[in-house]
């Protein structure tokens, strides 16, 4: 039961170097800074596998057969506290995400009507400097 214990501490610490990864990244996402954005998902990706494998070799330690030996108050409590806090760092990894997605939706957009902004301006310009008219070029619009 000790191993158990040892492997969802050991889940619990990855899921934690998760959410400090999502929080440094996400204030270099309101400074508008999308520079790591490829390592961060990389990064995330691995501390993801890293979980993956954990949660395998508790499988396998729950696989083998019981030698008889109750669990104890201590292993009890031990277990719970490792799963509650668990939970805690899933949730707080999920608000962050979703403000991480909500940033990065937010920022597309923006660039999205910059860019709309900036071809209207060309055709503009591009009018301006070939002689249409004015008025057949807001028809082109």
């Amino acid at each position: 039961m000790d191993e158990i214990i040892d492997l969802l501490t050991e889940k619990n610490c990855c899921l934690e170097k998760f959410l400090n990864l999502n929080k440094s990244e996400f204030k270099n996402f309101q400074e508008g800074n999308f520079n790591g954005l490829d390592s961060f998902y990389q990064d995330r990706e691995s501390l993801l596998k890293l979980v993956q494998a954990i949660d395998n070799n508790i499988e396998l330690s729950n696989s083998h057969p019981l030698t008889g030996e109750p669990v104890s108050e201590v292993q009890r409590k031990a277990i719970l506290k490792c799963l509650a806090y668990k939970n805690e760092l899933v949730t707080d990894i999920l608000e962050m995400d979703l403000q991480i997605l909500s940033l990065i939706e937010a920022t597309k957009s923006m660039i999205i009507r910059e860019l709309t902004e900036v071809r209207s301006t060309r055709k503009a310009i591009r009018g301006y400097h070939s002689g249409i008219n004015v008025n057949s070029l807001d028809e082109k619009v």
